[in-house]
């Protein structure tokens, strides 16, 4: 059997509204998934998380009228709708389907994403083993991409690496697999240090060469070689100096989850404490990466 697929692109304050809108028109799934490359974790009692950008995808039999079914969304949620797409999925084998579209991805010279049910495309390159999901990032997103591709050309051989806000860890776990003795992983989000430590695990690095700490946890004497941070603009200004203190003179830094249109605001706030600063665009998402002043 055939089915008409309708997605939104959704902001949070906009997704749960349009998943009830979607149900009362009579699709017989809704999902919301991640459209940007942010994992969530298992919630707090009450708490109902959803990503900062939202895909929200009702279901419906293939005959539908797809304009009527867009006039009555209307009627609900007013004539501004989110952008939206139509498409028609033939019946497949679903699960297939969903391993078949990762591939291995190349980010860098070395550094190969690879998901575990695939063999590595050169077994000789630095491949990070992954299971794709809500608890691990895919890589494919620009902003995580960039800070991979970065990572892949630094000399991280023997050194110490802080992963500020690592989510589920992909970016210190290359580090870790690209050469770097020790990383800092830093979350407020103790499902985030779980799935971190879990991932390392998985691709074969000790225990004792991660540690996984909440931001209150930080010993006050913090210091490491390199810093990568790949959070959001707001959170990264405010955490400047807290970042910058963190790296001695002459130590590389390297910053995402910026839009192209923070970029000013964000170099101009780091100049305090860095110098030489590049950027790196990928789509409309950018990397600032930068070096601790002398």
């Amino acid at each position: 059997m055939s089915w008409m697929q309708l997605r939104f692109d959704a902001e949070p304050s906009s997704a749960p509204a349009l998943e009830a809108a979607l149900e009362g028109c009579g699709s017989v799934a809704v999902t919301m998934e991640d459209n940007a490359d942010q994992p969530l974790y298992e919630p707090p009692p009450g708490e109902t998380p959803i990503w900062q950008h939202t895909r929200v995808t009702g279901l419906f039999a293939a005959d539908t009228d797809v304009d009527a079914l867009l006039a009555q969304l209307r009627a609900l949620l007013g004539d501004d709708l989110p952008p939206h797409r139509s498409e028609i999925l033939e019946d497949r084998d679903w699960i297939r389907e969903w391993m078949d579209s990762y591939h291995p991805l190349q980010c860098g010279e070395r550094l190969w994403i690879c998901p575990s049910w695939r063999e590595p495309v050169d077994p000789q390159a630095v491949n990070l083993l992954l299971d794709p999901g809500l608890a691990f990032g895919t890589g494919t997103h620009p902003t995580t991409w960039l800070c991979l591709q970065w990572l892949d050309g630094q000399s991280l051989d023997g050194l110490t690496v802080i992963d500020y806000g690592c989510g589920s860890g992909i970016l210190g776990i290359a580090a870790l697999l690209l050469g770097a003795s020790k990383v800092i992983a830093v979350d407020n989000d103790p499902q985030a240090l779980r799935a971190t430590r879990d991932n390392a695990q998985r691709n074969g690095i000790e225990d004792s060469r991660i540690d996984c700490l909440l931001p209150e946890h930080i010993p006050a004497d913090l210091s490491g070689d390199v810093l990568v941070a790949n959070i959001l603009a707001g959170p990264l200004l405010s955490l400047a100096p807290q970042l910058a203190s963190y790296l001695p003179a002459g130590a590389p830094l390297c910053l995402s989850g910026i839009l192209h249109s923070q970029v000013d605001e964000l170099s101009n706030c780091y100049r305090q404490w860095f110098d030489h600063i590049e950027v790196e665009q990928r789509e409309d998402w950018v990397r600032i990466n930068a070096t601790r002043q002398r």
